[in-house]
């Protein structure tokens, strides 16, 4: 939570009632970008469903905002029944903000809510030509083991602690004061 943003961006948790801002930066990736993905191709309908399961119980997605738009965005998601402590990261970014280190904050991101929540195993799966995602897997030593054209990161988040459960707090205060400054900015916008 200490990198520079490129183009004055933000990351926070989506709330209730987001699910269509994350279906719409879903749709908006390109080929190659929603391919790697989803580890394959998908309609617009697989997308739209799949976003609308977002505020699933357990489903955390921090996005990255420009101006109010959401341009990227990390989910976690339980594997199992709730308590097993297992869960997947997928991360997607739009290309104009590919490696800027937005990935690298949306998985600390993600790594907080995952040990808070008594994430034991966090298991990051992309396609082997995905160098991109593997880099940042290492950058948090994330064990990466291949298995039939795909590369299975897995990381295993520290117990939380008063002080863990403090920062995700104080990022989620910001959040919500980030989302209503970007709400009254696009109100009174000029045209």
């Amino acid at each position: 939570m200490n990198e520079l943003l490129p183009d004055g961006g933000t990351i926070r948790k989506l709330w209730i009632g987001e699910t269509d801002a994350y279906r719409d930066h879903l749709l908006r990736l390109d080929r190659d970008s929603r391919y790697r993905r989803f580890s394959g191709a998908v309609s617009d309908e697989v997308i739209a469903r799949h976003a609308a399961t977002a505020n699933e119980i357990g489903v955390v997605v921090h996005g990255f905002f420009v101006d109010g738009t959401l341009r990227g965005a990390a989910e976690l998601r339980p594997t199992g029944p709730l308590f097993q402590h297992e869960a997947e990261a997928a991360f997607s970014i739009e290309q104009p903000w590919q490696s800027h280190g937005v990935g690298t904050e949306l998985l600390e991101r993600t790594l907080l809510s995952a040990r808070n929540r008594g994430v034991a195993s966090l298991h990051m799966i992309c396609l082997v030509d995905n160098q991109r995602m593997q880099q940042l897997a290492r950058k948090f030593e994330a064990d990466l083991k291949f298995d039939f054209g795909s590369v299975v990161g897995e990381v295993d988040p520290p117990r939380f602690t008063a002080l863990s459960l403090m920062r995700e707090v104080l990022a989620d205060n910001h959040g919500i004061a980030t989302a209503v400054f970007d709400a009254q900015w696009r109100l009174f916008k000029p045209a």
